[in-house]
């Protein structure tokens, strides 16, 4: 028996829990129909459900019909629950939608339609209550057609010239086999209502179990037998607790096979099963094993969320419906705030659409809501829950920020022992596109795990914007560059550039405040257009007539939300009851107003403690802080838009390119590692103080004979550090990296023949998969190449760290931070200024000592010649002369 998960979706009113009750009854699973206005309805069993008469919570009920085995998915109609709705498309395999015979296609209708699209899911229509007075099929197809889809075929009279000729219009395919047969085969009808070509619509009244028959039996006959992977893969698509407050994840197995005690996981944590069920209504059955098609609900994992993807399964995107209206949860007198914050997030984990937060500067609990149905239900869920009566404030419009251009956002934190810098790509997104992230950073600048760790840190927060402060959106921000530290590196250290480089972007780019719209459907007397008009254009709205009808037209368009919240009660005032509107929610879109909301919200991206701007650096063993406008200056990693897309450049991206050598003091290097070295020690820190690092410079750099130490002595030269830094070098790279290579080590043994020292020059290969350290013989010098995940840094490091007590080293390199390390490891330094000033003036003393050694004579080879020699060449220079 094959499988199908199908959901049941309309608009409010459309008799959707109607025609869920006629389809169990027709299938023999339920022996008498309930009714919603009754509250006995099989799949409305919350009493705030019965209460209220709507759905809420999306319920199933597993049928069987025919050879079909069918998880009927019953979701709520009301726009307030909208989000629970989507929820649950991601995991139905056909959706079967509800209009209203006697409304038509109404606007949340188009909302239903569009998000089926946006899913691809196929879609069976049902155009309830046709029993009602003043309805007219031929009317309503060709509304839906205009209003819906072409596809929408009236399945009435299969197998009839009409129905074929109305099939032929959907596809090319279907129109050669009708043109060649005079008819269409049923696996080809099939075949296009799975790929969305065509959607079955079907006519009846459900309270009177008319046309249900034939619906059902139409999605016997027209709906695919789908196939599942061997491999175990699950979507999750909602959390709720059972009346002993157990948690249970709701989820559709996508593949394989889920048995109790498995241990399932999200890539990021595994779990274990402790108990599977099957729900039908209120009561489930509990089983051992289930297999893929299977929607159960599973107890045991308390880590889960609603659209996360389990096994081999991939997480769903973000949902296209969220809340548009922030409420303050206004508490009784006696109720501790941070005690019910826990408590109430156990709902946001059934209805994560809430986003309920403690908002510290105002010292109050925000949470997101739909409308005011939701409100009302919300209130009766804390007091039903946990016996608190909670209150709410009127309300106001949940903003978004995005940007208007390309922007790199610079993050550095840096106080005493840590250190993490992150350079971040931002760029404007498609609207509703929300935030995107990626990764355009090679493993030779940063390693894989601290790329991941930024990543982390991006998704784990809502960032907000500069203007207003309100979370940002349709942006895709990019991992571009970064730096981590060997020893002093920290996870959190990257989570507070990463922060910083956020918001340094975000206060570098021209920020965009983003407002709700609703997209409208405004039906009323002809008469009456010219006011609905012009309140319209007062609201900052736009629209159009659609169409005319017996006395009454209608008006499509779109407003921003805060301008049209009330505007019902006004409709119904002015048009006598007559007139109707229906709002669902566009989408975000410029401000029509910035400047009056930014000025109203008052917010300071300066003054936000919690969001810095600014960025931490360290001098003299001290942080501070560098403003967000002055601190790409001070960044140690050159600006991704500077970067050169040469050769080689790219066969050493973990090097930074130097316009211009950064060199610390050294004085200030030791003063950095003096107050590392003895920041907790008091005065005693002076009785072990070094020697500064002028006095080891000079004693090491000039090869002094000190008759006290005999240390061979050792200059250890980061490569490619120097080839940067040397501007001739630098040319020469960007055209051919080894001829610069090449020329740095005949520079460097002309200086080993004059200074007598080992010299080890020192370039990196660790990008090199498999690449073992090498150390080649360069004439009189030492080359290394160093091994696969291993930088130049970490060899000398090493080797200076190994060395320290053996040998007299100096290293010569303008990296900061290596400075420092070496500094702190006893090694003397050079600069690549110092380097090649001093191998200039070596050359420079060489040639004048030469000189006046020589009496600045010079040798020819005609004084080495025998005296026949000598007579037969000046035979011929007098030949030549003649």
């Amino acid at each position: 028996m094959s499988k199908l998960v199908i959901g049941i979706l309309a608009h409010v009113d459309a008799g959707k829990t109607t025609l869920s009750e006629s389809i169990l009854y027709h299938c023999g699973k339920i022996g008498r129909l309930g009714r919603v206005d009754n509250k006995d309805a099989y799949l409305d069993t919350y009493e705030l459900e019965k209460a209220r008469g709507i759905t809420i919570f999306s319920k199933q009920a597993v049928i069987e019909t025919g050879n079909l085995k069918i998880t009927l998915l019953d979701t709520p109609g009301h726009v307030d629950f909208s989000a629970e709705m989507e929820r649950t498309l991601q995991v139905l395999d056909y959706a079967l939608l509800v209009i209203s015979g006697a409304d038509g296609v109404q606007g949340h209708t188009k909302t239903l339609w569009r998000l089926l699209k946006r899913y691809q899911i196929p879609v069976f229509l049902f155009v309830n209550k046709m029993d009602q007075p003043g309805t007219n099929k031929d009317q309503l197809i060709k509304e839906i057609k205009s209003q819906l889809d072409d596809g929408c075929i009236p399945f009435e009279h299969a197998g009839s010239d009409y129905f074929y000729d109305q099939l032929a219009m959907c596809d090319e395919i279907l129109l050669e086999t009708y043109l060649e047969t005079g008819s269409i085969k049923k696996e080809q009808i099939i075949e296009a209502v799975k790929v969305r070509k065509v959607f079955p619509c079907f006519f009846g009244s459900a309270l009177k179990l008319e046309g249900v028959e034939q619906f059902i039996k139409g999605i016997q006959t027209y709906t695919a037998v789908l196939d599942y992977p061997d491999e175990f893969g699950a979507k999750v698509f909602k959390i709720t607790r059972d009346e002993q407050g157990n948690r249970l994840t709701h989820m559709k197995l996508t593949g394989g096979r889920l048995k109790i005690r498995d241990t399932i996981s999200n890539g990021d944590w595994e779990e274990k099963v402790n108990q599977i069920r099957v729900y039908s209504g209120q009561k489930f059955e509990a089983l051992n094993e289930a297999e893929a098609g299977t929607v159960i609900a599973v107890a045991g994992l308390s880590k889960t969320r609603p659209g996360e993807g389990l096994g081999a399964e991939k997480a769903s995107d973000i949902p296209v419906l969220e809340p548009v209206l922030s409420y303050q949860i206004i508490l009784p007198m006696d109720c501790d705030p941070r005690a019910i914050l826990p408590k109430l997030r156990t709902i946001e984990e059934e209805e994560p659409e809430l986003h309920i937060v403690w908002e510290e500067q105002l010292q109050e609990i925000q949470v997101q809501i739909m409308g005011e149905v939701q409100i009302e239900i919300l209130q009766s869920l804390i007091k039903e829950r946990f016996g608190v009566e909670v209150s709410f404030d009127a309300g106001r419009i949940v903003y978004k920020e995005t940007i208007a251009g390309t922007v790199e956002g610079v993050g550095h934190f840096e106080p005493l022992r840590h250190y993490a810098e992150v350079h971040l790509l931002l760029e404007p997104g498609k609207p509703g596109s929300g935030l995107q992230y990626g990764t355009d950073c090679s493993e030779d600048i940063l390693g894989k795990s601290w790329q991941r760790l930024i990543i982390t840190h991006l998704e784990e927060k809502v960032h907000k914007g500069v203007l207003t402060g309100s979370p940002i959106t349709d942006m895709r921000i990019t991992l571009v560059s970064g730096r981590a530290h060997n020893k002093h590196t920290e996870g959190g250290d990257f989570r507070e550039a990463t922060y910083r480089a956020v918001r340094q972007g975000l206060k570098e780019a021209e920020s965009i405040v983003l407002e709700p719209y609703y997209a409208f459907q405004l039906e009323l007397p002809e008469k009456m257009v010219g006011r609905a008009m012009t309140d319209i254009e007062k609201m900052s709205g736009t629209c159009e007539i659609s169409q005319t009808y017996d006395g009454m037209t209608v008006l499509t368009g779109s407003a921003p939300v805060i301008t049209m919240r009330n505007y019902q009660k006004e409709v119904i005032a002015y048009t006598k009851g007559v007139g109707r509107l229906f709002c669902s929610l566009k989408g975000y879109e410029p401000c029509h107003n910035t400047e009056e909301v930014t000025g109203n919200l008052g917010y300071d991206s300066e003054r936000d403690i919690e969001n810095p701007t600014a960025s931490v650096f360290c001098t003299h063993g001290t942080g501070f802080l560098v403003p967000w406008d002055e601190v790409k200056n001070y960044m140690h990693i050159e600006s991704y838009f500077q970067k050169k897309e040469s050769i080689a450049e790219k066969e050493v991206k973990n090097q930074t390119p130097y316009t211009e050598e950064k060199w610390i003091s050294l004085e200030e290097i030791d003063s950095i590692i003096g107050n590392i070295s003895y920041a907790n020690q008091g005065k005693k820190s002076v009785w072990k103080k070094r020697k500064t690092a002028h006095e080891s410079f000079y004693d090491t750099v000039h090869y002094s004979n000190r008759q006290t130490e005999k240390k061979e002595e050792y200059l250890l030269v980061d490569g490619y550090n120097i080839i940067y830094a040397w501007e001739e070098l630098k040319v020469l790279a960007d055209e051919n990296m080894d001829a610069a290579r090449i020329r740095l080590l005949d520079v460097l043994s002309n200086y080993q023949g004059i200074r007598k020292c080992q010299i080890i020059v020192v370039f990196d290969a660790y990008r090199v998969e498999g690449h073992q350290e090498e150390m080649i013989d360069y004439h009189n010098i030492h080359m290394v190449f160093t091994k696969e995940a291993q930088t130049a840094d970490q060899y000398i490091e090493k080797f200076a760290h190994d060395n320290q007590k053996k040998y007299n080293i100096v290293v010569a390199t303008s990296d900061g931070l290596q400075q420092v390390i070496i500094r702190g490891a006893g090694s003397a330094l050079l600069s690549a200024r110092d380097l090649k000033a001093d191998i200039e003036a070596a050359n420079e003393r060489i040639k004048q000592e030469y000189q006046e050694k020589q009496g600045i004579q010079r040798n020819y080879l005609f004084d080495t010649l025998t005296q026949e020699a000598k007579q037969q060449m000046e035979n011929l220079i007098d030949k030549e002369e003649k």
